[in-house]
């Protein structure tokens, strides 16, 4: 699976939206809600963000 801008991944407790992709880091937010603009941005490293959306489903795009 490739990671994409603007992909919703469902975890265990909440969505995660990708913001911002680069080579080496991820910014996302997590929210409540799978369509809510609420939530807090957060940033890690690909190898981290991989290990945090493991067991996680991604929402169909589009």
């Amino acid at each position: 699976m490739k990671l994409k801008q603007g992909q919703i991944w469902k975890t265990e407790s909440a969505y995660v939206r990708i913001v911002q992709l680069e080579r080496l880091s991820v910014g996302f937010k997590m929210m409540a809600d799978a369509f809510s603009k609420d939530g807090a941005h957060k940033q890690l490293s690909k190898k981290e963000f991989c290990r945090l959306i493991k067991g996680a489903s991604l929402l169909e795009e589009g």
